[in-house]
């Protein structure tokens, strides 16, 4: 199981991971966008922060990222779908980059999240 912390930076999104840095990543690479970053408009609501639990397996109340598209390697990455979000449909698509391989170590089919804070 997994906790990520997303911060919100002059309106953009940016996951706070940094392992990624330290190992050469730039932070342009860790910031959120292509409706990874609507998603976590909705998830922070009026925060500047927000916390998720993330993992690849089901776990109690998590909600579903499902992969829709596994983008080529010059892209890297992955298209995903949310339909529901703490029992409300928000049916969005999503973009998420490469880091999601340095995360998972793949770019999974499924991804379970849940707010923590």
């Amino acid at each position: 199981m997994k906790w990520h912390r997303f911060v919100r930076e002059d309106n953009r999104w940016y996951i706070d991971l940094p392992e990624f840095l330290a190992q050469g990543g730039s932070k342009g690479d860790l910031e959120m966008i292509s409706g990874a970053d609507t998603m976590l408009d909705i998830v922070a609501g009026e925060k500047n922060e927000v916390t998720l639990q993330i993992n690849t397996e089901p776990f109690d109340n998590a909600d579903e990222l499902l992969l829709t598209e596994l983008c080529d390697p010059i892209l890297g990455g992955g298209y995903y779908h949310m339909n529901r979000f703490e029992n409300k449909e928000v049916n969005r698509d999503l973009w998420l980059c490469d880091v999601t391989r340095f995360v998972f170590g793949d770019i999974p089919k499924k991804i379970y999240v849940k707010r923590i804070s």
